[in-house]
C-alpha cells in the first residue's frame, strides 16, 4: 500500500530492526554447534589416543605426508632416544636422520643415506613385515599399511626375546649332536635339517627339503605327530627309518610343536637306538640262550614246553621230555681240561640238533645235561627209537685238539600227560628218571615211575627237616670204641653222627648223609659234629682220641683248616687227640689244595687216616701221595674173615704193609670172635666193630672209659700184690 503524496509508507520503526538480530542468532549457534563439533572430536581423538595406549603394540598414524598424527605410549616407549621430537605435524623423514645421527640405527652406519631412502621406501610402499635393530639390540618388526587418504598406520613389536629365542634354538638346532627335522604340519615336508642328520642320513640339504617325513619311514604311514599317545608312550615307541644308503635305522622320536619360517610346523629330536636295541636283542637272547652252545636253556624251554602242553591238551597226540645227561663228563675236564670239554659240549649239541627233527625242541639246562621235548606221539614207547638215536649219535668219538674223546649219555623219559602236564613237572619227573638210569646202569634210558616221586618227596622232606636238625642242634654225635687188639684197651672212639627224630626216631645216616652232600648241607653238619666231638673228648682221659669223618665236599668248600683249628681252640682239645678220616674218593681229585690241606692239618698235629681201605682205586699210590698215620680195612674184608683164605691174605697183605710204612692198621666190622682172632693172628693193631660196642652217646663213653679206669687200678693194685 502506497503512502498519501505518492509515497511509500514508512516501515515501522521496529520492523526495520527485526533481520539483522535473527541472523546474529543463527552465526551464534553455528559457531556453538561447531565448537561442540570440536569438542566431541577432540573427545574422540582423546578416546582414541587412550584406547591405542592400551594396546602392548607400538601404534603410529602418518598423514599423506609423513607426519605424525597420533602415536601411543608403547611407541615412545620402543622407541625412546627419539621419542622427544615426536611432535604432531612432525615428520617421520627427519625424525629417522636424526636418531641416524645419534646412532640410534646401528644397521644404518656407514651407508647413512641408502638405509634412510630404503626405509622411506617401505614406509611408502609396504609389503611384507620387516625388522629392525635399534641401538640397544632391541629387535623390532614393524608392519605397516596405507589408509584411504594416503596415509600410514604401522604397527610396531618388540621382538628381542622371540629372537633370542629363535637364535637358542637355531644354537641347539644346528650344533646338536641328535639329529633334528623341522617339518611342516600341514604337509608334511621337511622344511630344516640341522648337521647332525645330514650325517646321519646321508642326504644332503637340498636332498632334504624335497622329501616329506613318510619318505624316512620304512613302514609306518602316519607322521610321528599323528597319534593320541602320550610323550612317554611315543617316546616308548620305536620307529624304522631307511637313510640314503638303505639301512635300517631303529629310532626314538620325540616331537614338539613350533612356527618356523613363520609356518606351524614340529620339531622332531631323532634318537638312533639301532644299537641299543641290538644288545637288547642280544640280552633278550641270552637270558634265554645258553652262552656256550648257542642252545634255549630252562627258562625258554618252559616257554616252548608250554606252548606244546597247550596244544596237545586238545588232540589225543603225547609229548615227551627226554632229560640226557653225559657220562663222566667231569673226567674230560679234569684230564684235557675246560677248553676240550666246552668244545665238546658243543659237540654233542651239534649232534643232538642233527638228530632231531625241526620241530623238535631241544636245550642244555646245566653244565652235562640237555633236555629234548618231542611232540606228536601216538605212545609213550615211540620216545624210545629217539632215545636209541641219540644215544648213538653221541657214542661217536670227537676229535678235540688232537684228542679222541669219547662219551657215553643216560636219558630219563617222562610223557605228558601221564608223568605231569605242566612243563616244571615233566622236567622233574624226567630229571628223576634220569637219575635211575644213571644208579641202573649207565649209557641207557629208564622212564619214569610213579615210585621215583615218591622217592624224592621223601629225600626232599628229608632234606627240609635236615636243615631245621642241624639249625636247632638235634644232631648228635655217638661214638664206637677203637679197640688196641693186644691188650684190649680203649684207645678212642670214631665219632658218628647220629639224627634222633620226633616222630621216625633215629634216622639211619645212610638216608640222610648222601641228602646233606647233595644239598651243601654237609659242611655245616660236618662242622657241627667236628665242634660237638672235640667238646666231649676233651673231658675223656688224656690218652684217649677221637676220630672224626671228613667228606671230599668239606675240603672243597676252603675253611676245613681254620674250623678244625677253631674246634681244638674252643674245646681246649690237644690237637694229638684228633684224629681225622678221608675215603680214597678224596685223592681221586689229585687235588694240590686237598694235598696243600691234608699238610696243613697234620702240622698243626692232628692225625690223618685213610678210611675204607681197599675199596677205591689205586690205593697204594695214595699211600706214597701222602705220609698216613693209620690205616681202617673196610669191613667189607672183615665179615667173615676165618672161613675166607682170600681175605686171609688180603688182610695179611695189608698188615704187612702198614708195618712197613710204619701207620696203624685198624680192622673195621669186628663181629665175631673168629675175625678177632684171625685180625690178632694176622698182627692187626686195632679193631672196631660190633663185638666190642655199638656207637653210643657220651653218656655212656663216659661209663665205659670210667670202668676201663678202675680195671686199669685193679690191675696196678694186683701186681704190686704180686
Amino acid at each position: 500500500m502506497l503512502a498519501r503524496g505518492g509515497r511509500r509508507p514508512r516501515k515501522p520503526r521496529f520492523a526495520r530492526a527485526l533481520h539483522p538480530p535473527v541472523a546474529h542468532d543463527a552465526l551464534v549457534q553455528s559457531r556453538a554447534e561447531a565448537e561442540a563439533a570440536i569438542a566431541e572430536a577432540r573427545k574422540s581423538h582423546e578416546r582414541l589416543r587412550q584406547a591405542v595406549d592400551m594396546l602392548p603394540q607400538g601404534i603410529v598414524i602418518l598423514d599423506p605426508e609423513g607426519r605424525y598424527v597420533l602415536w601411543n605410549k608403547q611407541y615412545a616407549e620402543i622407541y625412546s632416544k627419539t621419542a622427544d621430537l615426536f611432535q604432531e605435524g612432525a615428520r617421520l623423514e627427519d625424525t629417522l636422520r636424526i636418531g641416524v645421527a645419534r646412532g640410534d640405527y646401528p644397521e644404518a652406519a656407514g651407508h647413512e643415506d641408502e638405509w634412510i631412502a630404503e626405509r622411506l621406501k617401505k614406509l611408502y610402499e609396504p609389503g611384507k613385515r620387516h625388522e629392525q635393530t635399534l641401538s640397544d639390540g632391541r629387535v623390532i618388526l614393524i608392519e605397516e599399511r596405507r589408509t584411504d587418504d594416503g596415509g600410514v598406520v604401522g604397527l610396531r613389536v618388540d621382538i628381542t626375546e622371540l629372537k633370542q629365542r629363535e637364535a637358542s634354538f637355531r644354537l641347539l638346532f644346528d650344533g646338536n649332536p641328535v639329529p633334528m627335522i623341522v617339518c611342516a604340519l600341514d604337509d608334511e615336508r621337511i622344511l630344516g635339517v640341522n648337521d647332525a642328520a645330514v650325517a646321519h642320513y646321508g642326504y644332503s640339504r637340498v636332498e632334504f627339503e624335497k622329501l616329506k617325513i613318510r619318505s624316512l619311514q620304512a613302514f609306518d604311514r602316519e607322521p610321528p605327530w599323528a597319534t593320541d599317545r602320550s610323550s612317554e608312550e611315543q617316546a616308548a615307541r620305536t620307529w624304522k627309518h631307511v637313510k640314503a644308503d638303505g639301512a635300517l635305522i631303529d629310532l626314538a622320536i620325540y616331537s614338539r610343536e613350533l612356527t618356523y619360517d613363520e609356518r606351524p610346523a614340529v620339531l622332531l629330536a631323532l634318537m638312533d637306538i639301532t644299537e641299543r636295541k641290538r644288545a637288547e636283542a642280544r640280552l633278550a637272547f641270552m637270558a634265554q640262550h645258553d652262552g656256550l652252545t648257542g642252545l634255549p636253556n630252562r627258562n625258554r624251554l618252559r616257554q616252548t614246553m608250554d606252548e606244546m602242553l597247550q596244544h596237545s591238551r586238545r588232540s589225543p597226540e603225547k609229548v615227551a621230555v627226554l632229560m640226557l645227561g653225559l657220562d663222566n663228563f667231569k673226567a674230560v675236564n679234569d684230564t684235557l681240561g675246560h677248553a676240550v670239554g666246552d668244545k665238546l659240549l658243543r659237540g654233542v649239541a651239534k649232534r643232538l640238533r642233527s638228530t632231531l627233527r625241526e620241530e623238535d625242541a631241544l636245550a642244555r639246562l646245566n653244565s652235562d645235561e640237555f633236555a629234548i621235548v618231542q611232540g606228536g606221539l601216538a605212545r609213550p614207547e615211540d620216545a624210545v627209537g629217539l632215545a636209541k638215536r641219540l644215544l648213538e649219535a653221541i657214542a661217536d668219538p670227537y676229535l678235540l685238539d688232537g684228542h679222541s674223546v669219547v662219551i657215553g649219555a643216560s636219558i630219563g623219559i617222562a610223557t605228558a600227560p601221564a608223568d605231569g602236564d605242566e612243563s616244571e613237572k615233566l622236567l622233574k619227573s624226567a630229571d628223576m628218571a634220569l637219575s635211575r638210569a644213571k644208579s641202573d646202569a649207565r649209557g641207557t634210558f629208564a622212564f619214569f615211575e610213579a615210585a621215583l616221586d615218591a622217592k624224592a618227596q621223601s629225600r626232599r622232606k628229608i632234606e627240609v627237616e635236615l636243615r631245621d636238625a642241624i639249625q636247632n642242634d638235634v644232631l648228635r654225635p655217638y661214638y664206637q670204641p677203637l679197640v688196641d687188639l693186644s691188650s684190649g684197651r680203649i684207645t678212642g672212639f670214631e665219632a658218628l653222627v647220629r639224627w634222633p627224630h620226633p616222630e621216625r626216631g633215629m634216622v639211619s645216616p645212610a638216608e640222610f648223609i648222601p641228602v646233606a652232600e647233595e644239598t651243601g648241607l654237609i659242611n655245616p653238619l660236618g662242622g657241627l659234629m667236628l665242634r660237638r666231638a672235640c667238646l666231649d673228648a676233651a673231658t675223656w682221659p688224656d690218652d684217649v682220641r677221637v676220630a672224626v669223618n671228613l667228606s671230599p665236599l668239606q675240603f672243597r668248600s676252603g675253611n676245613l683248616l681254620s674250623m678244625v683249628t677253631d674246634a681244638l681252640k674252643h674245646s681246649g682239645l690237644p690237637s694229638r687227640r684228633l684224629e681225622l678220616e678221608i675215603t680214597e674218593t678224596l685223592l681221586l681229585e689229585k687235588s694240590a689244595q686237598v694235598l696243600a690241606t691234608l699238610h696243613a692239618l697234620r702240622s698243626l698235629g692232628v692225625r690223618i687216616s685213610m678210611d675204607d681201605f681197599g675199596t677205591g682205586y689205586s690205593s697204594l699210590s695214595y699211600l706214597r701221595s701222602f705220609p698216613f698215620d693209620k690205616i681202617k680195612i673196610d669191613q667189607s674184608f672183615v665179615r667173615d674173615l676165618g672161613a675166607n683164605r682170600e681175605a686171609q691174605a688180603i688182610i695179611r697183605s695189608i698188615v704187612s704193609l702198614g708195618k712197613g710204612l710204619g701207620v696203624i692198621i685198624t680192622a673195621e666190622g669186628v663181629e665175631t670172635e673168629a675175625e678177632l682172632s684171625c685180625l690178632r693172628a694176622e698182627g692187626c693193631d686195632e679193631g672196631q666193630g660190633y663185638l666190642f660196642s655199638k656207637a653210643r652217646p657220651n653218656v655212656e663213653i663216659i661209663s665205659l672209659l670210667t670202668a676201663q679206669r678202675g680195671i686199669d687200678a685193679a690191675d696196678e693194685d694186683a701186681a704190686l700184690v704180686a
